[in-house]
């Protein structure tokens, strides 16, 4: 039987790509986000550090200044975009605090654009000792739709401004971001991880508090453009009205290393399926699980 590209076809393409790039920003793989001891605050917008809260501290080994990752998106053996991380340590400081900038892109290929555009950008200005966000922002066009998003996290006040719609949410301490829930992820110990253990965490996307789970499934080497690596294997454990409706409708292969990086995602679609795979790495903090 031969299929057509109808619309609902190439939108059901686009979400599953879009939907793989949002894995490369918000990557699941993090026991529930360790919740910071609550402190009483302070009437007011910007209280006193010392007196309100108590930040924690997460030892990081997995990332570092000027990491950056460049990834393919394809659907089937056509090229369909691509996507890349780049950290960058930055003079601003907020409340006093380091902070890393990580910018995040995903764009079609030109080859692609007929079919849909996709230009998107998400930034994150990342707690260097904490590894928690304290700014998002988000611009995307995807097909003609646009979208400008900037969420101000008052972490020490558990806290979420949408400065848009100048809305306020309350949030758990330590709530992640589409990007930095990938960033904290990587500074989590798998390697005691069981065949089919579920790892939670929370992330604030889209006006709401979204609890994230992965479930894992084993090791497995795989070869990607950017060589062959022994990998941790993840499939998520999806929600009702999600893009993925099974369990395995999304496998993601990470290094299973103390990098932690997704080299290799697939998702189904209808007819075939479409993946991501990494095709470039630079100054990473470790060596990589390579065979």
């Amino acid at each position: 039987m031969a299929y057509s590209l109808n619309g609902t076809m190439k939108t059901i393409i686009m979400k599953k790509l879009i939907s793989l790039f949002s894995v490369l920003c918000f990557f699941t793989l993090s026991v529930a986000a360790h919740a910071q001891q609550e402190a009483k605050t302070k009437n007011n917008d910007e209280p006193s550090v010392e007196e309100t809260f108590e930040f924690r501290e997460v030892e990081n080994k997995a990332f570092k200044d000027g990491e950056f990752l460049k990834y393919k998106l394809a659907y089937g053996i056509m090229n369909a975009g691509e996507a890349t991380l780049e950290v960058k340590k930055v003079k601003k400081k907020i409340q006093g605090r380091e902070i890393l900038h990580i910018v995040g892109r995903g764009y079609s290929i030109s080859a692609f654009d007929w079919f849909f555009k996709v230009r998107d950008k998400y930034e994150t200005y990342l707690d260097e000792e904490g590894i928690f966000p304290w700014l998002f922002v988000r611009r995307i066009e995807e097909g003609g739709y646009k979208k400008e998003q900037d969420y101000k996290f008052f972490q020490n006040q558990g806290k979420v401004e949408y400065v848009q719609k100048k809305k306020e949410y309350k949030v758990p301490h330590g709530v992640q971001d589409m990007i930095s829930s990938f960033y904290y992820a990587r500074t989590i110990d798998f390697s005691n991880a069981k065949k089919d253990q579920v790892f939670e965490f929370e992330s604030f996307v889209d006006g709401e508090v979204y609890p994230i789970k992965i479930r894992y499934t084993g090791i497995k080497t795989v070869r990607v453009n950017a060589g062959k690596f022994e990998c941790m294997v993840f499939h998520p454990v999806v929600q009702e009205g999600r893009v993925f409706k099974k369990d395995d409708d999304l496998t993601v292969y990470i290094t299973n290393d103390e990098n932690k990086i997704p080299v290799l995602a697939r998702a189904k679609i209808l007819i075939g399926s479409v993946r991501m795979e990494l095709i470039d790495y630079k100054n990473l903090a470790n060596p990589m699980a390579k065979r």
